[in-house]
């Protein structure tokens, strides 16, 4: 390895750390910006879904870790890496990534402006990374009931969203094209909370309700078993997931009790399970 190289591992490491230490989960990358270690299963005849169950590096964000040893040992394990990337929707923070691109040719600055004075929300002061394209990522936080999907273009031209099961390259890291650094004056700043005329923008679309019982087309079943599978720090977020598109369904009422026993034998209360389908049917426009 270069020793350039070796220097590019060490800053990304050193930058990883730091991260973590504000809270933020972590995984090594390379230059192309891909997670730096390739996952054990990649040679399987038939590869069983795993999120790292296998106790195995390489599941990609599931390997995502605050831990300082366990990061040392992700890096030990990937000496090629030069960058790091930051889950988002994990807690405490629930990161919320806006990228506004540069590539696609249009302004995705002012395609946000413009979303922010249509849906009368404003952008607060928070942590930006520039990147070496020109682009910037806004970080913001979401409340951890809420689960927001990875979106290219959705929101509006050149504007990718980065939210659960996805990642930011972290500040420091060097890539084939540049390094990401931090806008001035940003570096400190702790993540904004998400106004919440965009975060309902970043959610899914509703889809057009057809009032139905809970086990048509088995999609009832399928938003309980959704619920079950969920792994500890995801029981919230799957729960809230579920009874949203069960409300937008016109299942939800009919859900709340199917979904309220999955909740429990995940290890949450009645209490939470509730609350949070209780938010997620106001989140759809419903009344609990």
């Amino acid at each position: 390895m270069a020793t350039t190289d070796r220097q590019a591992t060490t800053l990304a490491l050193a930058h990883a750390l730091s991260a973590a230490e504000r809270g933020l989960a972590v995984i090594p990358l390379s230059r192309t910006k891909l997670p730096a270690l390739r996952s054990p299963h990649r040679d399987d005849p038939d590869p069983a879904p795993c999120h790292g169950e296998c106790g195995r590096f390489g599941h990609g964000v599931y390997d995502a870790s605050t831990d300082p040893a366990r990061i040392r040992e992700l890096f030990a394990a990937a000496p090629w890496a030069t960058g790091y990337g930051i889950a988002c929707g994990l807690p405490p923070h629930h990161l919320i990534g806006i990228d506004l691109d540069t590539k696609s040719g249009t302004d995705s600055s002012a395609a946000l402006r413009e979303l922010a004075l249509r849906h009368l929300f404003t952008i607060p002061p928070t942590v930006v990374v520039l990147t070496p394209s020109g682009g910037r990522h806004l970080w913001l936080t979401g409340p951890p009931e809420v689960v927001v999907p990875n979106s290219a273009g959705r929101l509006a031209p050149g504007i990718d969203i980065r939210g659960a099961g996805g990642y930011l390259v972290g500040p420091g890291s060097r890539t084939d094209h540049g390094v990401y650094s931090t806008a001035p004056g940003t570096a400190h700043i702790v993540p904004a909370r998400c106004p919440r005329a965009l975060l309902r923008l970043l959610l899914p679309p509703p889809r057009t309700h057809h009032p139905a019982s809970p086990s048509a087309d088995g999609h009832g079943q399928g938003l309980v078993q959704f619920v079950l599978a969920a792994h500890e720090g995801q029981r919230n977020t799957r729960l809230f997931w579920a009874a949203c598109r069960a409300y937008e369904d016109g299942i939800g009422p009919a859900l709340v009790d199917p979904l309220v026993e999955a909740a429990l034998n995940t290890g949450l209360t009645e209490r939470e399970a509730r609350a949070t389908i209780a938010s997620a049917a106001r989140m759809t426009g419903h009344r609990p």
